[in-house]
């Protein structure tokens, strides 16, 4: 067997290793064994996103965790920072969330966070992972006596929209505001509508029809153009979009342009320093941020921390550093005064209130950073070699590297989650950053594909 875990959670083809049922039942066992306490009645929360095989292997998950002495709260289809809530709300040991985030319906992966609402940290992960792949977990069960039960969470949706409106500052409402929400077919697709609609905006969806397969499928964070045409078509001040699993989320502004990660970083960090809430005057980002959110964070004299890709370690930089904001421009956004990890329908509601705090129109507030054109090319490989044993890999970069100079820069990196090579060039113009992006790219696909 190969390891389960990668950058976010254990994640693959449904019903192929790992995610099958017996991974699923033998990861809800080393879960509950791992959060089991002696003299406590141990609760596990589990929810999922509206994949097909989400019933499958929730199943699976519970009647391990059962199977261990645990009980199981059921909350049914609800985003993964939604279970991430209800675990700290609810005061439960850990929550499990089974879903593929921007994934595919046919992949599924499995999300566990603490009693806290915080995704484990590696060494965590790994104790679970061994327990998995070792087989150990099983010759622990208890009585017949003494196994979990599981409950259904009725009210789960109710608890986690109250949170999400006590996000919202109470000076201000959203009556009179229209706003196009994609919920991608996912999990947001009750939850966020029911949101907005109780602060008083006029409410269009878009992707609200899950059934099973269309998660996903050209619609949400990723694929913006039907969002913008709406937001358009309806004259709306804004549009939001969400992932399979809600916690990111891509805005889209009046005239139908796309405001990513980074601008609405950018909007909220500026918002947040003016109110003097901007602990440490510090944002965290990753080495994928813009060039021109650098530039940003320079000219409002807030310090930049970077960290590593994937929100796990952005959130590590952010508790490490005292930073109150911290995020990906892939509309990964963590408001650690509000959230333990990301949560697109916070992010979309801390956008729209720097909109009705400064009176101005998305467009307006998304000038406060000039985008530097970037090409991101995904290469599929075989194999992950270290790039530096690759001379034409490593030549390719330098001299792309040597001819942008301070006017751009290039990242490569492999995808943590897939057997791609991620090739990303910032530059001056769209046509010299895709030059080198594309000289780059097909290097790499010469030499692993």
């Amino acid at each position: 067997m190969g390891r389960l875990f990668g950058t976010d959670g254990i994640r693959g083809k449904a019903n192929e290793y790992p995610m099958t049922a017996e991974i699923a039942l033998q990861v809800g066992r080393a879960t509950a064994l791992m959060f089991k306490r002696k003299g406590h009645v141990s609760r596990i929360v589990v929810g999922k996103d509206t994949r097909i095989s989400g019933d499958m292997i929730e199943s699976a998950l519970a009647a391990g965790i059962c199977s261990m002495g645990v009980n199981v709260l059921r909350v049914g289809i609800l985003p993964t920072p939604g279970i991430a809530f209800l675990a700290g709300s609810m005061r439960a040991d850990a929550g499990i969330v089974v879903s593929a985030s921007h994934n595919p319906f046919y992949d599924n992966g499995i999300k566990i966070f603490s009693g806290g609402g915080f995704k484990l940290p590696d060494e965590v992960e790994t104790k679970i992972e061994d327990l998995v792949l070792s087989g150990d977990s099983g010759a622990l069960r208890p009585s017949s006596g003494e196994i979990g039960k599981i409950s259904f969470v009725d009210d789960a949706r109710g608890r986690y929209i109250v949170f999400l409106k006590g996000t919202f500052p109470k000076t201000l409402s959203l009556e009179g505001m229209r706003i196009v929400l994609d919920c991608s077919n996912g999990a947001t697709y009750r939850v966020a509508p029911e949101t907005f609609s109780e602060l008083g905006a006029s409410v269009k969806t878009l992707s609200c029809e899950p059934d099973g397969g269309n998660i996903n499928d050209h619609c949400g964070s990723q694929h913006t153009e039907l969002l913008a045409a709406e937001v358009i078509r309806e004259g709306a001040q804004a549009g939001f979009a969400f992932d399979g699993d809600g916690d990111r989320c891509i805005a889209v502004d009046e005239k139908g342009n796309p405001v990513t990660g980074d601008r609405m970083m950018a909007i909220c960090a500026r918002g947040m320093k003016e109110e003097g809430v901007l602990w440490n005057n510090r944002v965290v980002s990753t080495v994928m941020s813009n060039l021109g959110f650098h530039k940003a964070m320079r000219a409002m004299g807030i310090d930049l921390e970077i960290a590593d890709v994937g929100d796990r370690y952005v959130l590590e930089k952010m508790r490490e550093t005292g930073a109150i904001l911290g995020g990906e421009d892939s509309g990964h956004l963590i408001f650690l005064n509000h959230q333990t990890t990301g949560d697109g329908i916070v992010t979309a509601l801390q956008v729209a209130a720097a909109m009705g705090r400064e009176h101005v129109p998305l467009s307006r507030l998304a000038g406060i950073m000039t985008v530097y054109p970037q090409k991101l090319v995904n290469v599929p490989v075989r194999e992950k070699r270290d790039l530096a044993s690759l001379p034409a890999v490593t030549a390719a970069i330098e001299e792309a590297e040597r001819r942008l100079g301070d006017r751009g820069r290039v990242l490569v990196r492999y995808s943590g989650t897939q057997n791609l090579c991620r090739v990303m060039v910032e530059g001056p113009t769209e046509e010299e950053t895709s030059r080198h992006c594309g000289h780059i790219a097909r290097v790499i696909q010469r030499a692993l594909s």
